[in-house]
C-alpha cells in the first residue's frame, strides 16, 4: 500500500488516554483474526505521544531518530507534524534511501560517522543528495575515508556535523555516558572545526551532542533504587555541566563557521535539552513508540503506541504458558530490562531458569492458568526501532479496528545495519 495515505493522519486523534485494560482489549479486538505472530501501532498512541513530545521541548523543533522508528510511513506522518524538523538517520545507506525514495526527505543528518565507501560514492555523485544529507565526523580520519573515494574537485561539497561528546566526566564517578566522540572540550571541537573550514571539498554545518546519561538513563532503574538515586544525582550534575560546555563549544565554533543546526537530547532530556538556549533542535524518536524502557522516567511517560502478540503453543503444565517465539532482545546492558515484557493479559512472569526463548517462551502467573492453546499474549518492546527488524509489517489500529497496514524498512526489503 502506499505509505502516505491517510491511516496515519496523526492530527485528529483523541487527546484522552484510554485505561490499560480498554487499550488492549480493543488491540485484541481488531486483530482477532489476524495470525500471530505480528505487531501493531497503536494510531491515537502514536499521536499523544507525538503531541506530549512537541509540549516538552516547549517550540524547540524536534528531528526525529529513525533508528527508533524504521518504517517509512511512520516518519512521513510524523514529519508532517508542525514543530517536527528532519531525520536523524543512522547510517549513511538508510539516509541515501530515505533522501531518493519514494518519501523524497530533504532534511537528514546520518547520526554516526560512515566508512562505507560505496554509500560515500553515491552522496558524492549526486548534487541534490550531497545538499540533502550532512554526515557526522569527530576526525580527521572521517574526512580522509571520504577524500579517499572521490576527491573534493570530483565531488559537490560534503556536510558535515561536529559529534561532541557530552558524556559527564566525574573525578567521583569517572566517565558518566557512553564512548563515543573524542571531540570533548571547546578547544578540541575548535581545532575540528577549524581544520574542516580549511579543508576543500567539506561544509561544516552543525554541531551535534546526545547525552546520553540523561536521554537514555532512567530515573527509577527496574529492581536498582540505589543505582537509581545515583541516576538522578549524576543527571542533575550532568546536565549543568554540559549546558556550560555546550554553549561555550558553539560559542568557539560559531567564530569560524557559519552553523545551521545545533543538535542534542533524546527523548528521556527533552525538556532539559529545550532550556539550553545554544541547542536550536532535539533529536528524539522513542518517545513516539514508547518501549519499557521509557516506564520510568520522573518528568513523563509515553503510552505503549507499539506492541507485538505471540501465540500460546502449548501447556506444559498447570499455570505455566508457553508462547512461540519471544526472545527479541534489546541491545545494551544485558539485564531484566532488555527483554521483551509480557503485558496483556496481566500478571504473567517469565521463567527465572528459561527467560525469553528465540524458539518458545514459558510464562507463568495467575494469568497463565486461564490461558489456552491458541490464544495470544501482548508483549511490548523494550527498546523502538529494534522491534521493527522482527517483523515486515505494522498494522495500524484506531477506533478499536485495524485502519491500515505498513511496511517496515524489514518488509521493504532493507536492512541497513
Amino acid at each position: 500500500m502506499d505509505p502516505r495515505t491517510d491511516v496515519l493522519d496523526l492530527v485528529s486523534a483523541p487527546a484522552t488516554r484510554p485505561s490499560e485494560a480498554h487499550r488492549w482489549s480493543d488491540l485484541s479486538g481488531a486483530t482477532a483474526h489476524l495470525d500471530p505472530p505480528y505487531a501493531v501501532i497503536d494510531r491515537d498512541a502514536l499521536a499523544r505521544n507525538a503531541r506530549d513530545m512537541l509540549r516538552r521541548a516547549g517550540g524547540v523543533p524536534i528531528r526525529v531518530a529513525s533508528k527508533s522508528i524504521r518504517v517509512r510511513a511512520v516518519l512521513d506522518a510524523i514529519l508532517a507534524l508542525p514543530g517536527i524538523q528532519g531525520v536523524l538517520a543512522y547510517t549513511l545507506p538508510e539516509a541515501l534511501w530515505l533522501a531518493s525514495g519514494p518519501s523524497r526527505l530533504d532534511d537528514i543528518v546520518v547520526g554516526y560517522p560512515n566508512v562505507d565507501r560505496s554509500a560515500i560514492a553515491a552522496l558524492a555523485s549526486d548534487e541534490r543528495l550531497a545538499r540533502t544529507i550532512t554526515i557526522m565526523v569527530d576526525s580527521t580520519d572521517h574526512l580522509d575515508a571520504v577524500d579517499a573515494v572521490v576527491p573534493p574537485e570530483r565531488r559537490p561539497e560534503i556536510r558535515v556535523c561536529i559529534d561532541l561528546d557530552a558524556s559527564w566526566r566525574s573525578w567521583l564517578l569517572g566517565h558518566i555516558g557512553v564512548h563515543r566522540s573524542p571531540i570533548h572540550s571547546p578547544m578540541e571541537a575548535f581545532d575540528l572545526a577549524a581544520h574542516i573550514v580549511r579543508r576543500p571539498g567539506f561544509r561544516l554545518a552543525g554541531i551535534m551532542a546526545y547525552e546520553a546519561q540523561i536521554a537514555g538513563a532512567p530515573d527509577f532503574p527496574l529492581g536498582r533504587p540505589l543505582f537509581g538515586l545515583a541516576t538522578r544525582f549524576a543527571k542533575m550534575m550532568s546536565i549543568a555541566e554540559l549546558a556550560e560546555r555546550r554553549a561555550a563549544t558553539v560559542r568557539a565554533v560559531r567564530s569560524i563557521a557559519d552553523l545551521e543546526f545545533i543538535n542534542g537530547g533524546g527523548t528521556g532530556s527533552i525538556e532539559t535539552t529545550a532550556a539550553d538556549s545554544s541547542v536550536t533542535e532535539i533529536a528524539a524518536g522513542s518517545g513516539f513508540f514508547g518501549p519499557t524502557l521509557f516506564d520510568r522516567y520522573a518528568s513523563f511517560r509515553p503510552e505503549p503506541a507499539a506492541a507485538f502478540a505471540l501465540p500460546v503453543v502449548r501447556i506444559p503444565q498447570p499455570g505455566i504458558a508457553t508462547v512461540m517465539g519471544g526472545g527479541w532482545i534489546a541491545s545494551g546492558p544485558p539485564g531484566p530490562d532488555r527483554v521483551p515484557t509480557p503485558t496483556w493479559p496481566e500478571g504473567l512472569r517469565y521463567l527465572p531458569r528459561e527467560g525469553a526463548g528465540e524458539v518458545q517462551t514459558p510464562l507463568a502467573g495467575a494469568a497463565a492458568h486461564d490461558l489456552r492453546v491458541g490464544d495470544r499474549v501482548w508483549f511490548r518492546h523494550a527498546k523502538a526501532g529494534e522491534l521493527s527488524e522482527h517483523v515486515d509489517t505494522f498494522h495500524i489500529v484506531a477506533g478499536g479496528e485495524i485502519v491500515g497496514e505498513v511496511p517496515t524498512y524489514r518488509g521493504e526489503g532493507e536492512a541497513f545495519l
